[in-house]
Order: C-alpha cells, then structure tokens, then sequence
C-alpha cells in the first residue's frame, strides 16, 4: 500500500523516532510503513490519521 505518511512527517520537521513515540510504535515499524514493507492495523493507521488531523485516504492508497 501506497502512503504519504514520510511527506507528512518532514512538513512536520519530524524524525521517525518522533514519529513513533506520538504513535506508540517503534521507529523500525514507522520505517517498515513508509517503505510498504508493513500495512499497519485498522487501529493504527485510524491513529496516523488523527496524528495528521486527516483520513485514513489522506495518508494510504492503494498501490
């Protein structure tokens, strides 16, 4: 799954170490989800989505 969620992080002047400790996760999972390499669960991408003050489609699409 396609997502943009490395684009939101740098708008943001965030690390993924930044990233994953407002998402509870660790920074290798933060890393596998920008790569494509891990889609994340219905919960956490629903908490990415808030994080980012947008939908879940603001941030995944499909490839």
């Amino acid at each position: 799954m396609k997502n943009r969620l490395r684009v939101l992080r740098a708008e943001r002047g965030w690390s993924q170490a930044d990233l994953a400790a407002r998402l509870e996760v660790s920074r290798q999972s933060v890393n596998a989800i920008e790569t494509g390499k891990y889609d994340p669960s219905l919960p956490l991408a629903f908490k990415i989505a808030r994080l980012f003050k947008t939908t879940i489609e603001g941030v995944f699409e499909e490839a």
